[in-house]
């Protein structure tokens, strides 16, 4: 005769190791309720980003708040939201008062913005430029 102690003791430990697993899972939430928004921004001095010479870099973190090494996060991050992203669209649409002096500044940014990858270059023709495009981003 079979032991029925003996079985319900092996049955209790079978669905336990196979069962109890899937519990914690089902109880798990998300990390984060935003997508991420984190850059590296680098400003440098040359042709190109290949060429140029490094002078500054900074991080900027955009969710769930603003945060990181730039000078001024959280308007940089509103610019940024105000653009939807679009580094190009950052210029305020007049045509800035600049000299023509060509001293060619390079910005780069790399990361991501809201779960997207970001990889931006862009030359200006001369700081002036560059600060006008992008009045508060690129201002570090």
């Amino acid at each position: 005769m079979r032991n029925p102690a003996r079985w319900a003791a092996a049955l209790t430990l079978t669905a336990t190791a196979v069962c109890g697993p899937l519990a914690g899972a089902a109880h798990a939430a998300p990390a984060s309720l935003y997508a991420p928004s984190a850059l590296v921004l680098t400003l440098g001095h040359g042709d190109s980003a290949a060429s140029a010479t490094p002078a500054r870099a900074v991080t900027l973190s955009c969710a769930p708040t603003a945060s990181g090494t730039h000078p001024d996060p959280a308007a940089a991050c509103a610019e940024l939201r105000l653009a939807g992203g679009d580094l190009d669209a950052l210029n305020a649409g007049a045509e800035p008062l600049c000299t023509k002096q060509y001293d060619p500044v390079v910005v780069t940014v790399d990361g991501v913005w809201q779960g997207k990858r970001v990889s931006y270059e862009r030359t200006f023709a001369n700081e002036c430029v560059k600060t006008a495009h992008g009045p508060t981003v690129f201002a570090f």
